[in-house]
């Protein structure tokens, strides 16, 4: 499959490396945020035996990459990002990145992390497309996504019921053509679409 390999991905703020057990108490921590929970909409509950379980498997996937966002000044786990639902047919997959909460977010470590990823999937997978889906009260996020290349291209009406309101999902996309253009820089190379 196209994930087999599982690499390492430097950057100046954060180094990404594949998820194994020794990153799953910082998995543990981020699901159990409840501000990350609200913004990647998680009802799910989770135990912490599961978590290492989880991310003990995820080497194991070739149809997926799971990396932790580690900081690159002192290793600790940042959060998740991870390329999943594989369609080899059509060359594209999902994007999910979750930190793991407020010690975290501001300090540009989403932005440099998705950009990573995203380098990885269309410069050495050779992946077409690139889709996620966004909570439209994730106004952080979603400057990020934009920020870096990703185009939108509808919404999901009530999408998520949250604290018995609902709420819409933004879906994005980022394709090799746009990512040649800017590589990850909009405001600088422009998009193809």
């Amino acid at each position: 499959m196209m994930f087999s390999d599982k690499p390492t991905l430097t950057g100046k703020r954060v180094v990404l490396r594949p998820v194994g057990p020794e990153h799953a108490d910082g998995l543990w921590e981020l699901v159990r945020d409840p501000e990350t929970r609200r913004l990647t909409g998680s009802h799910a509950e989770f135990h912490h035996e599961a978590t290492r379980i989880w991310y003990s498997t995820r080497g194991e996937q070739n149809d997926r990459l799971d990396l932790a966002i580690c900081d690159a000044a002192d290793g600790s786990y940042a959060g998740e990002i991870v390329l999943n639902d594989l369609d080899i047919h059509n060359v594209s997959c999902n994007l999910r990145i979750a930190l793991v909460g407020p010690r975290v977010y501001g300090r540009g470590f989403g932005t440099e992390a998705t950009r990573l990823v995203l380098a990885h999937a269309f410069e050495t997978v050779g992946i077409h497309r690139i889709a996620l889906e966004v909570f439209a009260f994730n106004a952080r996020a979603h400057h990020v996504y934009e920020k870096v290349g990703f185009v939108r291209e509808g919404v999901l009406r009530d999408a998520l019921r949250w604290d018995g309101e609902w709420h819409d999902a933004i879906v994005m996309s980022v394709l090799a053509s746009d990512w040649s253009a800017h590589r990850g820089h909009p405001a600088i190379g422009g998009a193809s679409r």
